[in-house]
C-alpha cells in the first residue's frame, strides 16, 4: 500500500522537475518513521500511535 501520492509531490516542489525515485524514497523513510512511531506507542503500552511517537 502506497501512502505517498505522486501528483502531490509535483505540487509540493513547486515547478521543479521530480525524479520518479523520489516517491519510492519519501514511501521508504514514512515507513520507516510509522514503523518507528508503532514501537514507541507500544513501548509505552499504548494502541494509539501519537504525534509525540513521530
Amino acid at each position: 500500500m502506497s501512502l505517498i501520492v505522486r501528483s502531490k509531490i509535483k505540487q509540493a516542489c513547486e515547478g521543479m522537475n521530480v525524479a520518479g525515485s523520489v516517491a519510492d524514497a519519501l514511501e521508504n523513510k514514512v515507513q520507516e518513521l510509522l514503523k518507528g512511531a508503532v514501537e514507541r506507542a507500544r513501548a509505552n503500552k499504548r494502541k494509539t500511535v501519537m504525534p509525540q511517537d513521530i
